[in-house]
């Protein structure tokens, strides 16, 4: 068990909310990582390694959160889950709105080294949004049509979240991890699952488990896209945004990024900004950018990092 959760149990011992940030979980992890990780040789470089996290964030009275101790790049990251929310593969159709998240991960030479040269450039393949709202459906590329194909988990979701005799189920679970399919995606999926709760008859959480937590690049966007997603499903489904609580498996940093995060876990972290959902579409696959609204996202100075593809 990593030595951050001992130190997050005591802040929470404590009589009032206002002595402690929730960002501090995320600096504990890094320091516990830094300090008392593991020396290993990864797929794509040598990383420091622990094992098993848990992180509470709460997103009660709009609160969302987007890390402070670093700008957080969070419309990239919003433009993202909306992009999974249709199911959509086209890094393409990513790029066109100034998304560059997926591009060396969908190069001719990485999808070949993959051992998918069937793909066009520029292919994500059949993982994330496609078993989203497609699972199991025979992968016919970026352009092809779904309409009733596979098994609409995310729209499952939502039917029970809308009928309020169901929305208490247990079963609200939505996998990326389809064995089957593992090998039609450019990368296998690192957040595999995640399962939403409905608490007091309004109260909307989800907890996510991550396998694989690039925990200086990727886990800021990870609990600002899911905690957006949270949103969301609260504003389109008449709930009340409750809770997000990420798991992550194993949770490393890049050898190349250790001193740029012994340099964020220095700063204080600031309050967290809230969110904003201006409209409420009847399809979910409508939301815009433009419907989201952030206020008050305060942030200490960039951290430049190189995303290891």
């Amino acid at each position: 068990m990593l030595k951050f959760a001992i130190e997050i149990n005591k802040y929470k011992d404590r009589d009032t909310k206002n002595d402690y940030h929730e960002e501090y979980q995320y600096l504990n992890l890094l320091k516990d990582i830094i300090g008392h990780g593991s020396h290993e040789q990864g797929r794509n470089g040598p990383v420091l390694t622990a094992i098993g996290s848990a992180m509470h964030f709460s997103l009660e009275d709009g609160k969302i959160p987007i890390l402070t101790t670093k700008k957080t790049a969070w419309k990239t990251c919003l433009k993202e889950l909306l992009w999974f929310i249709k199911g959509d593969t086209s890094n393409k159709r990513l790029k066109d709105v100034g998304v560059h998240i997926w591009d060396a991960n969908t190069t001719r030479e990485f999808l070949d080294s993959r051992g998918l040269q069937q793909y066009e450039e520029d292919t994500v393949g059949s993982l994330y949004g496609f078993q989203w709202r497609h699972w199991n459906a025979p992968y016919e590329g970026c352009d092809a049509d779904y309409t009733n194909k596979g098994i609409d988990q995310l729209q499952n979701v939502i039917n029970i979240l809308k009928d309020p005799v169901q929305r208490s189920s247990r079963r609200m679970v939505v996998s990326a991890w389809n064995a089957e399919q593992l090998d039609g995606g450019c990368l296998p999926p690192c957040h595999v699952l995640f399962q939403f709760n409905v608490v007091d008859g309004n109260k909307l959480s989800c907890c996510l488990f991550q396998r694989s937590k690039d925990s200086a690049c990727g886990a800021p966007f990870n609990y600002a896209s899911y905690s957006f997603l949270v949103h969301l499903l609260a504003k389109h489904c008449d709930l009340i945004p409750h809770e997000f609580i990420h798991y992550g498996g194993n949770c490393h940093i890049y050898s190349e990024h250790i001193d740029a995060m012994k340099e964020q876990i220095t700063r204080t972290p600031l309050p967290f900004p809230t969110l904003e959902i201006v409209n409420k579409r009847d399809n979910i696959n409508d939301y815009v950018v433009e419907d989201f609204k952030v206020h008050d996202y305060q942030h200490l100075a960039p951290i430049k990092l190189r995303m290891v593809a």
